[in-house]
């Protein structure tokens, strides 16, 4: 019988293999997967966003962010079923550096083009979003430009640590999902970390991508007065910080703790 799933060690080694396509993809392909994964986050984010709007008044602030991570897991979903290139999971191609199948310059390079890509696919999604005017309801309004507010008004250690925690788990799902064989696999290994990260209340820039922008669009729509809310402290205050830490909780925490464990030759075993 043909096996379900991978071991650790088989995964390991899966994602050393998968980092090998960064040699043979052109830039414009990856471009292109990137801005699909920056739509893709986006659907799961404003699904969350409107979930979470008035959940709380019913079943309490916990089982609102239960239920806002549960819908927020399907944009993973979508990158690793359907296939895309999210910054957060290319964390992951330091395992490759790492093995020598490829360059640090080859991975920065897909660092570069992969997160430009999910930056202007969200917040092109943001203003799609917008313009769709659903952002009319209150109540979803509220919650739009409450959660940007949110995320702008974090210290810059604050958004650095939720970023490591956040990647941490982000990674785990897509090495889970790799072990995974199958659909069925697949999806439930990307729910469960990505469900408990929203949850928590971690950070992810690529989600953020979507959140901030579009609380600045609604904001500017309703012309409230949120200082807080800019431009400036979009990418100073909150993205820089996380996609900080979102790379050090995939480099240090997933790529190179299991390459270290199943894959270098140096390692005790």
């Amino acid at each position: 019988m043909e096996k379900r799933f991978l071991t650790p060690a088989e995964t390991a080694e899966a994602i050393i293999a998968a980092g090998r396509r960064v040699l043979q993809q052109s830039p414009g392909r990856t471009f292109l997967l990137s801005l699909l994964a920056g739509f893709y986050i986006s659907f799961g984010a404003q699904l969350a966003t409107v979930v979470t709007s008035d959940a709380g008044l019913h079943v309490g602030s916990g089982i609102s962010r239960f239920l806002g991570g549960s819908v927020f897991s399907i944009g993973l979903m979508l990158v690793v079923v359907c296939g895309a290139e999210l910054f957060t999971g290319n964390s992951l191609l330091a395992a490759a550096v790492l093995h020598g199948e490829i360059s640090l310059a080859k991975m920065l390079e897909n660092w570069v083009v992969v997160i430009v890509g999910n930056l202007l696919g969200a917040v092109f999604f943001a203003w799609m979003m917008h313009e769709t005017r659903l952002w009319e309801n209150g109540v979803v309004a509220d919650q739009v430009i409450r959660t940007a507010v949110a995320k702008c008004s974090l210290s810059p250690w604050v958004a650095f640590v939720r970023g490591v925690l956040c990647n941490w788990l982000v990674c785990l799902a897509v090495f889970m999902a790799t072990a995974a064989r199958d659909i069925t696999g697949k999806v439930l290994a990307c729910y469960l970390p990505i469900m408990m990260f929203v949850a928590s209340g971690f950070e992810h820039s690529v989600a953020n991508m979507y959140f901030i922008p579009e609380g600045l669009f609604v904001n500017a729509g309703l012309k409230r007065a949120e200082p807080l809310l800019s431009w400036w402290n979009f990418a100073a205050a909150n993205l820089l910080p996380v996609t900080l830490g979102n790379i050090v909780g995939g480099v240090l925490f997933v790529a190179s703790a299991y390459w270290y464990v199943h894959s270098n030759p140096r390692s005790p075993r």
